[in-house]
């Protein structure tokens, strides 16, 4: 079995492949030297799996690069693959998020972006359109930044439905939709907003990341700006399970490959001490849902200050499942065996970004 891990940094995107069943890894790079890599997707609905890359220069701009053979060459095209037609009187900064589509439709593929936009592509992710339905919500005026900018880092595509997808944002909350992009309502009951007036508005949440299990996609699990949340019903309302974590802020939040009520997240002290409890490098697990945690640190260090960001985080297909998170020191720690012990796969890399991995 051979695993690939895409690594997106600061300054470019590193690949690293294992082919020993996840006990050794050889890691490549920089591909895109010099580039902010937000967003990494590893479409494996094809036969020789494809790689997206969200690549942002400092002088040519946002773009998106496609490999089809595994990072040994890239194509990116000579126009912009996601751009804002003109009368919408924006341009996009960089993309936070690159999904499949649901198997379902093969080539379709969803992106989100800063400013907060939806967009979705149907060659494989290579050209984009942007979703009007979203655009023209008239809660769009009110979403702010939030501390990273004002950005759809979550797309969620049901994966038997195709017309419904669920995004989050910062700052706006978390959205559906039931009818493949014309409307679009705000799906926030429940989650409290620690920065406003009104602790329950109908939107406004600074949401960091959502994620849910195939298998149960009416379930979904949300970490947000101070508050960790389950919802039982697609979103439409939300319930704290934070008892038990050291701390209720943090930045990811993912779900176990085959296992739908085992979540992991990587708690931070506070918004303004974004590093983990203690110096102690923890990643959380929940066997149960959320009702109950449990630390993971066998080959984990303490004294360590990094936080781990929303896309930093995430598993792979394995059975034991692979769990993978990088650090904003340029760390990149792997599990082969569900969490429960963890080696060094790089480091000292650029401040990481985003991860996926896959079996290829």
């Amino acid at each position: 079995m051979a695993v690939l891990l895409a690594i997106g940094t600061r300054k470019g995107l590193w690949l690293a492949t294992s082919t020993d069943d996840r006990a050794s890894w050889e890691v490549t790079g920089p591909h895109h030297p010099m580039t902010e890599v937000y967003a990494v997707g590893i479409d494996t609905r094809r036969a020789t799996p494809r790689l997206l890359a969200g690549v942002t220069s400092e002088h040519f701009g946002p773009s998106v690069a496609t490999s089809d053979d595994l990072g040994a060459t890239w194509a990116e095209p000579d126009h912009a693959p996601i751009a804002f037609p003109a009368d919408t009187g924006e341009s996009l900064a960089r993309t936070w998020q690159l999904v499949p589509g649901p198997a379902s439709e093969p080539d379709v593929v969803y992106a989100g972006t800063e400013p907060s936009a939806l967009f979705r592509s149907t060659d494989g992710g290579r050209t984009y359109e942007l979703v009007r339905g979203l655009w023209d919500h008239p809660h769009r005026e009110h979403w702010t930044p939030g501390g990273g900018g004002k950005a759809i880092h979550t797309v969620l595509p049901h994966p038997g439905d195709p017309a419904r997808v669920t995004v989050a944002m910062s700052t706006g909350g978390v959205y559906r939709t039931e009818d493949g992009g014309a409307s679009w309502q705000a799906s926030n009951t429940g989650i409290k907003a620690v920065h406003v007036p009104d602790p329950y508005p109908e939107y406004g949440q600074c949401v960091h990341k959502v994620a849910r299990h195939p298998a149960e996609p009416d379930r979904l699990f949300a970490q947000v700006h101070h508050g960790v949340y389950r919802s039982d019903d697609a979103g439409a309302t939300w319930q704290s399970i934070a008892d038990g974590l050291p701390s209720d802020f943090g930045f990811p939040v993912v779900v176990h490959p085959h296992r739908p009520e085992v979540i992991y997240t990587f708690p931070l002290v506070a918004d303004a001490m974004r590093f983990p409890p203690d110096g102690r490098c923890r990643v959380y697990r929940s066997e149960d849902a959320g009702k109950s945690w449990e630390a993971l640190g066998p080959g984990l260090p303490d004294g360590y200050w990094a936080g781990v960001m929303r896309d930093a985080m995430c598993t792979d297909d394995a059975d034991p499942a692979g769990v993978y998170f990088g650090s904003r020191t340029g760390d990149v720690y792997a599990s082969r065996d569900d969490g429960d012990s963890w080696q060094l796969v790089a480091a000292h890399l650029p401040d990481v970004l985003s991860v996926r991995a896959a079996r290829v």
